[in-house]
């Protein structure tokens, strides 16, 4: 569970941009993903905190233009955010537009994706035959049984491409970052990484637990699945 928080509540939200909290940051590129120096003032105590990160020559960030700290600075892409290629077959699987029980497809169709095709009508001419093709050379006999669902596997794989990259914009897989969380991109951790430190040697924390709330640990059907309303759903997707 995320400790989302709000302005009047403890929590993500509070911390940055709650009463009394003013964050200024510089940058060190345009797409500010690079944050050498961040300043935290409490405007109700008057306490001022100063983090410079440990990679940056001391007073590097003097010259760096600065930010005051907004939503957008993490909520980046709050309307169309592009998938990674690992993201988006998990999605996929677990949407069960793709079958799982077809041996190696996510690892397959990973690879498919990361090529660096040149048109759509590139990928949409390659990438299905690609994920056929496999299985008709390494799984005959499945591909002999089965190849409706490879069919769909690779058109599924082919509309992940198409949703996310579009070679003639130059827009590809990482063209744009998400700063929401820290799985796929920094985001987070361009400040939260444990080496932004003041002076006297406090840092940023990394410690996860500021963040999220642990609802399950090494549990195969945790009861908050269930609490959820989705137990039933991923026992549906698993038995695909």
């Amino acid at each position: 569970m995320m400790r989302v928080g709000g302005n009047k509540i403890g929590g993500i939200h509070g911390a940055h941009l709650g009463p009394g909290v003013h964050i200024r940051f510089a940058v060190a590129d345009p797409a500010r993903q690079a944050i050498p120096w961040i300043e935290y003032t409490n405007t109700k105590t008057g306490e001022i905190k100063t983090f410079a990160s440990s990679d940056s020559p001391p007073d590097s960030a003097k010259a760096l233009p600065k930010y005051d700290m907004q939503c957008v600075d993490c909520h980046n892409r709050p309307t169309h955010s592009f998938e990674l290629p690992d993201r988006a077959m998990d999605n996929a699987l677990a949407r069960g537009d793709i079958a799982v029980t077809l041996p190696y497809i996510k690892k397959r169709g990973v690879e498919v994706l990361n090529v660096g095709y040149q048109t759509r009508e590139e990928a949409a001419a390659k990438l299905p035959g690609a994920i056929v093709g496999f299985y008709q050379q390494n799984y005959a006999d499945l591909y002999a049984a089965r190849s409706q669902d490879i069919s769909q596997a690779g058109q599924s794989i082919l509309e992940i491409y198409n949703r996310n990259v579009f070679p003639d914009l130059k827009v590809m897989w990482r063209t744009y970052p998400n700063n929401l969380g820290h799985m796929d991109f920094p985001g987070c951790f361009r400040c939260h990484d444990g080496s932004h430190t003041t002076a006297d040697g406090s840092a940023i924390t990394q410690d996860c637990s500021n963040c999220h709330e642990p609802l399950a640990m090494d549990a195969a059907s945790p009861e908050i699945l269930k609490t959820l309303g989705i137990a039933e759903q991923i026992s549906k997707v698993q038995k695909q």
